[in-house]
């Protein structure tokens, strides 16, 4: 048996202890094997390649003995595959297909044709590499994505590479778009040359494979490795990395910098036709190409695995501005990025009009998705956060494949025609006609101040279950990051991110708002929900009370409000203020000096942005609760025990004291607070500003009207 000495390029995961648990499940081991595989990304990119078995099963309807194929379904990933994410066919139904095969130009017919392949009608869908698999006779097969093999895949002399780096052992098939063509190309390839260990897909990926699954994964690993290992020696021989250094970057501090002031730029312009995430990094990989000389040499050539350029276009926008560019003035930088834009948008035109066919899908959206900027880092920018950081980690693969490529030859990307049959491939069109219809708050960005508890995290729920991403944040790092832990577990990573945030404090809301645009490019919606109470008679309040009231509540308000509109003005694409107030910004009462006005304050403070921000397309409107007792800090530091003072009551019947005094006798909850906000940025009430949206169980003395 292997072990993890023996590699130093891939990692050797494989646990004898785990694997004998599976021993006799060929399902199990696959799925086992493909977990391992898919763990690394220097094997494989996420959601790319495809592993499959064949086993003994027996047949349902005869009873008999036959051999099926469970093989990676259609848009699957290997790293996170589960039983349900296979789909299984009767091979001896799937090699018969040649018989109906009627050549190249009828490709796509028979990916309907597989279905009449099913064994297990649970399957999921076939995908279009179930004949490459297929007709291979091998038990185990893995097809990945290694950066190391498509270097030499993609290289000039790649054919040439594979034949002396591997002495024969691993066969080659020039590029060819996937499918049953392909499938029997394989076929024939090993046919040709009997004993090879696996087969180079030109400017495409590898096929390994064994009769077991240990044997697969070794061979797999040891293929890859052998690839890694050469790339390695050859770095640096014939010449400096992509021809040497053109420039420096800035320092960490000053990229980050600078990345968050031009993010919510770059996505204004990437949204305009909808609204899109951004990812930014500065990986050092990243950084190494586009401070090169070759940079402005190998950038428009695009990527070379189907893979990489189906999720970053077929090549970037490469920013012409200093590292240290002043960007304070966005209005000129606006103007000095437009064209860039605009050239951008006419070259994916014109690439789509020269390379159409009378069936092609209608033109994508032309604005890019990988943007460049050399001594400072890469964004991207897609529907939403998964998508995007997903497209960032393809280019990174991208990049790998150059480098290589460069280094033991000349790195060749695909043709734009060849490019262009992947990208508008009906079968390709048809994937993304099925996938769901977008929610209401896709590619929405939103700040809900206070959010890791209460009725700020009852809205941060609903908006990510509706789509958006989330900046959640508190004053408690402790309460922030249960509140991140749970998101996590429920939501998954790309949900969030996080920000330590006091409303009264200018340097933690600019921290807050660059933590927005370094993590997805921007902000949409911004909700003030961040507040306290203190009920006292005039008598008791003390000038610290007062101002402790105005700095939270009304400062707070403007303060976050100023600086995310900064951000929004820079997007040009809208947003949202709402404003978390309260029925008694219109209702006098007793013991309620200072929170009362304060929150009338910030009701009228409401009114005034909106006549402001209209002209932006910033709406700004109020939400106005009123016991929400339910998970609220807001009865914590003895305003429970103020307001059933006021009302003579005890603290314990306060819930039945507020409900039973409202139109509706009802007890209002977070999640009502969160339902009213989702109204306002879900789409229906688009033309809504400036309004007041009481959701307090009816309260007839809080009616604005």
């Amino acid at each position: 048996m292997k072990t993890t000495a023996d590699f130093k390029y891939v990692s050797y995961l494989w646990d004898d202890a785990a694997a004998e648990q599976l021993e006799g499940d060929e399902v199990g081991l696959l799925i086992y094997r493909s977990n391992l595989l898919g763990a690394d990304l220097r094997l494989t990119n996420y959601g790319g390649g495809n592993t499959s078995c064949k086993a003994i099963a027996n047949d349902p309807l005869t009873g008999e003995e036959t051999e099926v194929m469970w093989i990676k379904g259609s848009g699957g990933d290997i790293g996170t595959l589960k039983k349900s994410g296979l789909a299984a066919l009767y091979v001896d139904r799937l090699r018969s297909l040649k018989n109906v095969y009627r050549g190249l130009e009828f490709e796509d017919e028979m990916v309907e044709l597989f279905n009449h392949c099913i064994y297990d009608l649970n399957s999921k869908a076939p995908s279009i590499d179930t004949p490459l698999h297929g007709f291979l006779p091998f038990k185990h097969i893995d097809h990945l994505h290694p950066d190391a093999a498509i270097a030499i895949a993609a290289a000039k002399d790649g054919k040439r590479i594979t034949q002396e780096l591997f002495s024969g052992t691993i066969g080659w098939v020039d590029w060819q778009r996937p499918g049953f063509d392909l499938g029997l190309k394989l076929k024939e390839c090993l046919d040709n040359n009997p004993g090879i260990r696996g087969i180079m897909l030109g400017s495409h990926g590898l096929f390994t494979w064994g009769d077991t699954a240990y044997e697969s994964y070794i061979n797999t690993l040891e293929v890859i490795e052998r690839c890694a290992a050469y790339l390695e020696d050859n770095y640096g021989k014939k010449g400096p990395v992509f021809g040497g250094k053109k420039m420096e970057s800035l320092s960490e501090a000053d990229r980050k910098k600078q990345a968050a002031a031009i993010a919510p730029i770059l996505r204004g312009f990437c949204s305009s036709e909808r609204h899109m995430v951004g990812h930014f990094t500065d990986d050092v990989r990243v950084l190494e190409f586009i401070n090169s000389n070759d940079l402005d040499r190998l950038a428009p050539m695009g990527t070379s695995c189907p893979d990489h350029f189906l999720r970053t276009k077929i090549s970037p926008l490469v920013l012409e501005l200093k590292p240290d560019e002043d960007l304070s003035d966005v209005k000129a930088i606006k103007e000095k990025l437009q064209p860039a834009f605009e050239a951008y948008r006419r070259m994916y035109t014109e690439y789509y009009e020269s390379c159409k066919h009378l069936n092609s899908p209608p033109v994508r959206d032309a604005n890019p998705v990988i943007i460049l900027y050399p001594g400072v880092g890469m964004f991207s920018f897609s529907k939403d956060k998964q998508t995007t950081r997903v497209a960032s980690e393809f280019y990174i693969n991208a990049i790998n494949v150059m480098k290589g490529a460069e280094a033991v030859s000349e790195y060749t990307s695909l043709p734009r025609q060849e490019a262009f049959d992947i990208e508008y491939w009906l079968l390709e069109e048809a994937k993304l006609q099925r996938m769901p219809k977008p929610k209401a708050l896709s590619g929405r960005i939103a700040l809900i101040t206070g959010s890791a508890g209460g009725i700020g995290k009852a809205i941060a729920k609903k908006f990510v279950e509706e789509g958006a991403v989330v900046i959640l944040n508190d004053m408690n790092a402790e309460r922030l990051e249960g509140a991140g832990e749970e998101f996590k577990k429920q939501y998954g990573k790309d949900s969030y991110t996080t920000a330590i945030l006091d409303v009264t404090k200018q340097e933690q809301i600019d921290a807050a708002l660059n933590a927005a645009a370094l993590a997805f490019g921007g902000v949409d919606i911004v909700v003030n929900n961040a507040g306290l109470s203190i009920s006292k008679s005039i008598g008791d309040h003390t000038e610290k009370d007062w101002d402790l009231l105005y700095d939270v509540l009304v400062k707070g308000q403007f303060f976050i409000t100023q600086a995310a509109v900064k951000v929004m003005q820079k997007q040009s694409i809208g947003g949202d203020v709402i404003n978390i107030v309260s029925k008694n910004a219109l209702v006098s009462g007793p013991n309620n000096a200072g929170y009362g006005s304060a929150k009338a304050a910030q009701l009228h403070l409401s009114r005034l942005n909106a006549a402001e921000l209209g002209a932006d397309n910033i709406r700004v409107n109020v939400v106005n609760p009123d016991a929400v007792i339910s998970e609220s800090n807001i009865w914590a530091g003895g305003w429970a025990e103020g307001r059933a003072k006021a009302y003579g009551i005890t603290v314990e019947e306060l819930p039945a004291y507020y409900a039973k005094r409202t139109l509706l006798n009802q007890v209002i909850l977070p999640q009502d607070i969160a339902n009213a906000c989702f109204a306002f940025v879900g789409g229906l009430l688009n033309k809504s500003t400036g309004n007041v949206l009481n959701v307090d169980g009816g309260v007839a003395m809080a009616f604005v009207r």
